[in-house]
């Protein structure tokens, strides 16, 4: 597989950069962004991938979050996928913000006409790190995983769902129970049909409810997010997890919003905790 780099920028000792590649499982070209920690210039180092939200892009962490700092201290790679495919031609795809581009929800699509291209939960488990442990200082057996919104329940299914992949995960306002609230049965009823059972494979509660297992979880959530009562339900998933036995740690803030200010807030603490497992 190969890439081209769209730009890089020396940061923090390290580089930050962005690239396309001509994506096989998607179909199309696939923007990615990777922070690259000074500590790369002497050996292979562990990648954590950041899953963004509705809306988002592959720049908006790397921009907005302050997190390439506290990396190149600890010497972790940042990986930024984008969240859908784009300039599809499908119809549609371009009608909503919730739906469509910039709206994969990290899973492989079954519907027409998103079964073609939206195939983000093969490209983000399967196609990117296999790019990356090509062209990239990876270190092999050293992936963890987090993300906000959409990409924090794409950062819980996607571990839930492939066991070992991942040793570390965390997530930020994650919508942790998608069959139960609007942004999920929207994304659900387009991309994999009626079938509520399919819906249950890429919802993480009902994934804790069914027996999938991951390493010890860290959410925060703000409780000045606007959408915590109606799209986020994170006491369900806290609800499953202590029922099963799953390790969580869900940290709820007085004020905080759903905005990467609350992201930069407290993203030290994530970085920290998947450094605990990638490094130790």
């Amino acid at each position: 597989m190969s890439f081209t780099t769209l730009s890089e920028h020396p940061c923090f000792g390290g580089v930050q950069g962005f690239y396309q590649h001509a994506s096989t499982v998607i179909g199309l070209p696939m923007r990615f962004g990777v922070f690259v920690p000074p500590q790369a210039k002497v050996g292979p180092v562990p990648a954590l991938f950041w899953l963004a939200g509705l809306t988002c892009t592959e720049e908006t962490f790397a921009i907005k979050a302050g997190a390439q700092r506290l990396a190149a201290e600890l010497g972790l790679m940042l990986v930024t996928p984008d969240t859908s495919p784009r300039n599809t031609g499908v119809k549609g795809a371009e009608d909503a913000w919730d739906f469509g581009n910039g709206a994969g929800f990290y899973l492989d699509a079954t519907q027409a006409p998103w079964a073609h291209h939206w195939r983000m939960e093969s490209h983000v488990t399967g196609e990117l790190p296999a790019l990356l442990a090509q062209h990239f200082p990876l270190r092999q057996g050293a992936m963890g995983v987090f993300g906000h919104s959409m990409g924090g329940h794409g950062a819980l299914t996607l571990a839930l769902r492939h066991p070992g992949l991942y040793r570390s995960v965390s997530a930020f306002a994650p919508i942790a129970a998608p069959m139960r609230c609007p942004w999920g049965v929207k994304a659900f009823t387009g991309y994999l049909g009626d079938d509520r059972a399919a819906w249950a494979a890429h919802d993480a509660t009902a994934l804790i409810e069914s027996g999938a297992r991951c390493p010890p979880l860290l959410i925060d959530q703000g409780l000045g997010d606007k959408f915590l009562a109606e799209q986020l339900l994170p006491q369900r998933f806290e609800a499953a997890c202590r029922d099963a036995g799953q390790a969580l740690r869900l940290r709820r803030h007085p004020g905080y919003d759903h905005g990467y200010f609350f992201i930069a807030s407290f993203v030290e603490d994530h970085l920290r905790h998947h450094a605990a497992s990638l490094l130790g």
